[in-house]
């Protein structure tokens, strides 16, 4: 798929696939992602089973095609911290914030949190939009202890093609992960550095 124009029918077999609990791997704007329609519990164990992982002590990621519904999932932000998301999203950034009752009761973490993701990703964008909702995100990594992420979908599609429905070849990927900043306190604390610096 290209990320300039993607075929709005590939997004609509994707779309399918995730509404009948079907997981994917998708690019984003830094590494590539492992993911499922967050409303599809079934669908989330096995990603946290795949990748040895307790949902609940878990903090994933939601990948959102906007900053529009982000109300629909956290709690009240301020003006300043919405301000500073605006300016930075689309972008490799995930951002922490406190969850409200509508996330999943599987996806919440001890901590009430949500990671949220608007990467500056067409397709995945534009399957988020097609789907309705936003998609659970984790990332592809590597047993490789040099490279710790997967670049070439090739090789990500040659190790997953069992363990997922559909890979989405959107390129060659980047090996640097999405900026972590905590915004949970109503203050902004980075958690990790990412590709490129909040402005």
């Amino acid at each position: 798929m290209y990320p300039e124009n993607p075929d709005p029918r590939k997004i609509r077999q994707v779309c399918d696939i995730l509404m009948n609990g079907g997981i994917i791997i998708y690019p984003t704007d830094t590494i590539y992602g492992i993911g499922c329609d967050i409303t599809q519990p079934k669908a989330i164990e096995r990603i946290a089973r795949m990748k040895g992982l307790n949902p609940e002590k878990t903090t994933f990621s939601f990948i959102c095609q906007d900053l529009s519904h982000i109300t629909d999932y956290t709690s009240p932000i301020s003006n300043e911290i919405f301000k500073m998301m605006k300016r930075n999203l689309p972008g490799p950034f995930t951002f922490i914030l406190n969850a409200n009752t509508n996330v999943p009761k599987i996806l919440k973490s001890k901590r009430k949190t949500v990671g949220i993701r608007v990467p500056d990703n067409n397709i995945i964008r534009e399957i988020v939009k097609e789907l309705g909702n936003p998609i659970l995100s984790t990332s592809v990594h590597d047993d490789d202890e040099i490279i710790e992420f997967t670049t070439d979908p090739e090789l990500i599609h040659e190790r997953y093609e069992d363990l997922v429905d559909i890979v989405i070849d959107g390129g060659y990927g980047s090996n640097t992960p999405s900026a972590i900043i905590d915004c949970t306190n109503d203050s902004i604390e980075l958690i990790r550095s990412g590709p490129v610096e909040l402005i």
